[in-house]
Parts: C-alpha cells; sequence; structure tokens
C-alpha cells in the first residue's frame, strides 16, 4: 500500500527502497543504505542526490563522514504541494506557447491530413473536436448532413454533445437525410429527404470534413479529413442546396 502511493506520488523502485531504508534506519552513510536496500552503491548515490533534492532527505557530516537521514514523512504533504504550485505555473507557460505550437502545426499540415477512427471512443474524440475547433472560430458555425441511421451512434458515443455544443455557444446548420430531427437549440435544420436514411454521417468544420459510417460489423468508424480545399468544396455543396431547400 505505501509503495504505490509512493509510486503515485512519482518516485521510482529504487527511491522507495532507498527513502523506505532510510526511514527504518535512521541515519547511515551510504554505504550502509546501499547494502541495507540492496541497490549498487552508485546508484544509491545518485538517488540520495535526487531524494535530497526532492526534500524527501537530508544529510550532515559528522567526523569526516557523510550521512543521510530521512525527513519527517510529514514532508511528502510539502513536496505535493509544491509539485503543485510548478504544476500551476507550468500549465500558464503551456498556455502561453500553445498559439506559436498551434502556428507551427498548422503550417506543418498544409498537406491533407487523413485520421481514422474506431468505436464509440474514436466517435466521440471527432465531436470533441467539433466542439473544441468551432468555438475557437469568431463565426461559431459548421454544417451536418445528418443520418438517421448513424446519430443513434452518435448520442451513445457523446450524450451531452448537444448540451456541451450549446454551452460552448457553438451553432449548427444541419440537412437531414432521414427522419427525424430533434431541436436543441442554437441549430438549424431542412430536410432533403424523410422516407430513406443515408448510410454516413458528415461533418464539415474548421477546415475538416468528418464522415461517420459503421462498418460490416455494425460498429462505428470515422474518417476525419483535414484539407482546406475539400473542406471549402463541402461546405459550397452544403450551401447551395440549404439555399434550395
Amino acid at each position: 500500500m505505501i509503495e504505490t502511493i509512493l509510486q503515485k506520488f512519482g518516485l521510482s523502485d529504487k527511491e522507495i527502497k532507498i527513502y523506505m531504508t532510510s526511514i527504518k534506519i535512521g541515519p547511515a552513510s551510504v554505504r550502509r543504505l546501499a547494502g541495507a536496500a540492496g541497490v549498487n552503491r552508485g546508484t544509491a548515490y545518485d538517488i540520495l542526490k535526487s531524494l535530497v533534492e526532492s526534500g524527501l532527505i537530508s544529510y550532515y557530516h559528522k567526523e569526516k563522514n557523510q550521512y543521510f537521514i530521512a525527513e519527517d514523512p510529514s514532508k511528502l504533504k510539502d513536496v505535493l504541494e509544491y509539485k503543485q504550485q510548478q504544476l500551476e505555473k507550468m500549465k500558464g507557460e503551456v498556455d502561453d506557447i500553445i498559439p506559436q505550437l498551434r502556428s507551427i502545426y498548422d503550417n506543418a499540415n498544409a498537406k491533407p491530413v487523413v485520421k481514422f477512427y474506431e468505436g464509440l471512443t474514436g466517435i466521440k474524440t471527432i465531436l470533441a473536436d467539433v466542439i473544441d475547433s468551432v468555438s475557437r472560430q469568431d463565426k461559431k458555425v459548421y454544417y451536418a448532413f445528418s443520418s438517421a441511421d448513424i446519430k443513434n451512434y452518435l448520442y451513445a458515443a457523446y450524450p451531452s454533445y448537444s448540451d456541451d455544443r450549446i454551452e460552448a455557444g457553438v451553432n449548427v446548420k444541419v440537412i437531414s437525410l432521414g427522419p427525424g430531427g430533434e431541436m436543441r437549440g442554437l441549430d438549424e435544420r431542412k430536410w432533403l429527404i424523410k422516407d430513406n436514411s443515408a448510410p454516413t454521417y458528415t461533418l464539415i468544420y474548421s477546415g475538416k470534413v468528418a464522415m461517420i459510417s459503421v462498418d460490416k460489423d455494425d460498429k462505428p468508424i470515422g474518417v476525419l479529413i483535414e484539407d482546406k480545399n475539400i473542406y471549402d468544396t463541402q461546405k459550397i455543396t452544403f450551401e447551395l442546396i440549404w439555399e434550395k431547400l
């Protein structure tokens, strides 16, 4: 139990051995700690330096010899709080560099990129990307060719999708291919056909086109194409059909 928690804390197996040995035997030289923990002396010294830097172990000199001693176990909480503070600081630093990294990423992805997704988890990844991508646009709207046969898989993959979309202020225009179609808010819907459903659900958003269908085993699959030209073509097609309905 103790070892498991210390692993979650971030200590390696050998660090745990040295730390626990130090707690058990009290002040000791590197040689004694290494022997008691069953760790190579050189490795033990490197581990001790790491544990000293983290604040879990301290040392002192006596008669030209160096002794290491574990700090009070309550020090673990202090170290954890320090790590949390560092993570919060790092979060701010990461937020600062994301725009630069995104610019580099977008340039690197100037060529078409095709991604394949399987199962409900994969479909949820696509739907989450729709909300995330569109919510960062000036005009928060995307387009969809809805399929009555496929939409149940979308609901199963991401039951709170519509609620999260609305909360993010994302609008959608839907051309339905098949019956049904519940209005939830920030959405518009027109029907191309009502009697028969299409085998694919298509999402047109943020320079991307996602197509969701099912394989021969009735498992949902998705293909995401990241290409501005394909996106523009699908968007033009959607808007022309929309105006004529």
